[in-house]
């Protein structure tokens, strides 16, 4: 959410934000009621001013002769009362319309996000290793998992529908693994680890910048105002909100936890194997540091970093993009992918999202810091994926397949899978 005053002087801004972000709202319009309801509230105002001043004129003639003058005044009182009356109503009606408004307020960009329509004018900042190539014919991810037998897909459609799936045996120790080697890799750096709610209520996910855009893509529990979340940044950043945080050192917080999406809008896409999944699990990295924005880009250099030192340790090529306007969220004012080489799809396939949301998430949830002079600021707040699962399991079962339909695993994961270093058919 940003500052109303700041709206009214940037409109044009704005306007061409929204455009850009493919979202349908008037920047004018909202100022327009913006006007309304400062005009009404005014109105109101000096109608209470005129009412206190009645009753004030009631008290002392009630103690006096003056019962033709005392009438006149409780008549004009009940006119006041009915005047306030039907202005509160408007007021309250025209301030939903604005609070509405406003919660479809984009986020301003960054200087350097590219100016785009989808994913496909994201700019590549940078590429590390090269695409894997072989001298045999490779396997996809659902062929080499039924092989060892670490994916089963019929029985999780079986068991669940569409875009479910079970991960046994080695499948699930290597689930486990990445996560294992995500966590650590933050906890020595100085994050935080907590075990957040899976469920959270609405109110959570407004705060967070999730709703109302992001209503469709969350599952909500029958009769009941919870919600599955579709990442732990919101617990997350919803464990400070209405707080006043130190933030002399940044807040980093961690969480691995199990994530759901509706993947409304996505039919037909990406339905092979394990890319798209209604259910996955992720770590998660959150910082909330003061609202300086040179201090958020130190911090979003910082976060991408760790899931770059993540890739590195998975032995896995990928490159780094600047997401674009039209690729971007509403709360998201700078973004990066990464994109890990998934073989068998013959091109780089998301795995990871950085972003920088300066102050809009903190407004929401009113996470706040005070400065150096003691004053109330609202803090900046960022997120990273360090690592989803099991769509990283494409890239790291594809990339390290051998000819003989064996699976090398990444030195970096051997210890959390019992020293073993290959996996055989």
């Amino acid at each position: 959410m940003l500052d109303i005053k700041w709206i009214r002087n940037n409109q044009e801004r704005i306007q061409t934000v929204a455009d850009q972000k493919g979202m349908t709202i008037s920047v004018s319009q909202l100022v327009e009621r913006d006007d309304q309801r400062r005009m009404l509230l005014q109105q109101i105002e000096e109608l209470r001013q005129e009412r206190n001043q009645t009753i004030q004129e009631i008290n002392l003639s009630i103690n006096s002769d003056e019962h033709q003058h005392l009438q006149q005044k409780k008549q004009h009182m009940r006119e006041i009362n009915h005047r306030l009356a039907a202005l509160e109503q408007e007021h309250k009606a025209v301030h939903e319309q604005y609070a509405n408004l406003m919660l479809y307020v984009p986020n301003i960009v960054s200087p350097d996000t590219p100016v785009g329509l989808s994913d496909q004018d994201n700019v590549e900042l940078r590429q590390v290793g090269e695409p894997t190539g072989f001298t045999f014919e490779p396997k996809d991810h659902v062929r080499l998992g039924e092989l060892h037998r670490m994916i089963d897909i019929p029985r999780g459609v079986k068991t669940a529908g569409s875009r479910h799936y079970y991960l046994t045996g080695a499948g699930a120790a290597l689930h486990r693994a990445v996560q294992q080697l995500a966590l650590d890799l933050l906890l020595a750096r100085g994050f935080t680890l907590l075990e957040v709610p899976l469920m959270v209520r609405r109110e959570a996910l407004y705060n967070t910048g999730f709703f109302p855009l992001g209503q469709d893509q969350t599952y909500q529990i029958a009769g009941d105002d919870n919600y599955l979340v579709g990442t732990s940044e919101v617990p997350l950043i919803s464990y400070y909100d209405n707080e006043i945080v130190d933030v002399r050192e940044p807040i980093r917080l961690a969480a691995a936890s199990t994530c759901f999406r509706s993947e409304v809008g996505s039919a037909g896409k990406d339905v092979h194997g394990l890319y798209r999944v209604h259910q996955f699990s992720k770590v998660e990295q959150v910082i909330i540091c003061e609202g300086s924005p040179e201090a958020s880009e130190q911090m979003l250099q910082e976060i991408t970093q760790n899931a770059e030192d993540l890739l590195r340790q998975l032995e896995l090529p990928y490159r780094v993009m600047a997401v674009c306007t039209g690729d971007m969220s509403q709360k998201t004012y700078k973004q990066f992918d990464i994109e890990t080489w998934m073989p068998s799809r013959q091109a780089y396939g998301e795995t990871h999202s950085s972003s920088n949301l300066l102050d809009f998430q903190a407004r929401r949830s009113n996470i706040r810091y005070r400065d150096a002079e003691g004053k109330t600021r609202f803090c900046h707040t960022l997120n990273n994926t360090a690592v989803a699962s099991p769509r990283i399991l494409i890239p790291l079962l594809e990339n390290h397949q051998e000819e003989d339909g064996s699976i090398r695993i990444p030195e970096a994961l051997r210890k959390y899978m019992n020293g073993l270093e290959r996996l055989q058919s």
